[in-house]
């Protein structure tokens, strides 16, 4: 389903991959307050399902709360800076994961990776905060061009900054799926919150794993550039990016969030 508020056109599809039996992946979005989620859960048993779930009703209703009441306190001259909100969304979300797989022996361990992005609430500033946890990732096509904006939290992109392993190195690695850094698995996690201005035009893509292990970011911004010389719905963008997905070997679950600013 699609949802146009103020600048943003919005759309999102989860889709259970070729060899899954479940789907662990969660997207949501509050629309009337800019926000926009994807999760991507790990446990056993149902527990990655959980956590997913759990991290983007989280997030959507601790921004919901904080939006509603943003207005600025006695005394003050400036409302609550959304990377605050942010950060408050993220930590509530953990503690939520984290305690809940404390009491519950068969979700012990339990986590879940996030990737999300904020729109300010102000028509004249034209900026969004992308935040994220883990190795689900944003992107931002802008004219035909691609730009991973999220840098992930996993042990071969570590080897790859520190100039031990090369990125066709890192596909192919065994330990391409190890995350170090996810939503519950500590009592506390740190996102990153990095802020990005828009353009008229600019299209925002928030994935899970599934559709990055499968396609290149080439593959990815080929399809995404109909957006742009066709102005193509961007339901029909999701489910192209995730029957290519599939294709290609669909051995994730694969979520597609699109965010377009009109």
């Amino acid at each position: 389903m699609s949802t146009a508020i103020a600048r943003f056109t919005a759309a999102a599809i989860t889709d259970r991959g070729r060899k899954r039996s479940s789907n662990e992946d969660a997207f949501g979005y509050a629309a009337e307050h800019g926000v926009y989620v994807v999760c991507d859960g790990m446990g056993g048993a149902a527990a990655g399902e959980i956590a997913s779930s759990l991290a983007v009703d989280e997030v959507l209703r601790v921004v919901s709360e904080r939006i509603s009441q943003r207005g600025p306190a006695p005394g003050e001259s400036e409302s609550t800076p959304i990377p605050q909100i942010v950060r408050e969304a993220v930590d509530a979300a953990n503690e939520s994961i984290h305690s809940r797989g404390e009491r519950n022996a068969r979700l012990s361990g339990m986590g879940t990776t996030l990737v999300g992005l904020m729109a300010g609430r102000i028509e004249d500033d034209p900026r969004v905060w992308i935040f994220n946890v883990g190795d689900s990732r944003c992107y931002r096509l802008r004219g035909h061009h691609i730009e991973q904006i999220t840098e992930d939290h996993s042990l071969v992109e570590e080897q790859i900054r520190l100039g031990r392993m090369t990125r066709a190195e890192a596909a192919r690695s065994p330990l391409r799926n190890v995350i170090t850094r996810a939503l519950g698995t500590q009592a506390s996690v740190t996102p990153d919150v990095i802020e990005a201005e828009l353009e008229p035009g600019d299209l925002f893509l928030l994935c899970s794993d599934g559709l990055t292990r499968e396609l290149s970011d080439e593959k990815v911004e080929s399809i995404l550039r109909a957006s742009s010389s066709e102005r193509a719905e961007l339901e029909e963008l999701c489910t192209q990016l995730i029957q290519a997905a599939n294709k290609a070997g669909g051995l994730d679950n694969i979520t597609c969030l699109l965010v377009r600013v009109d």
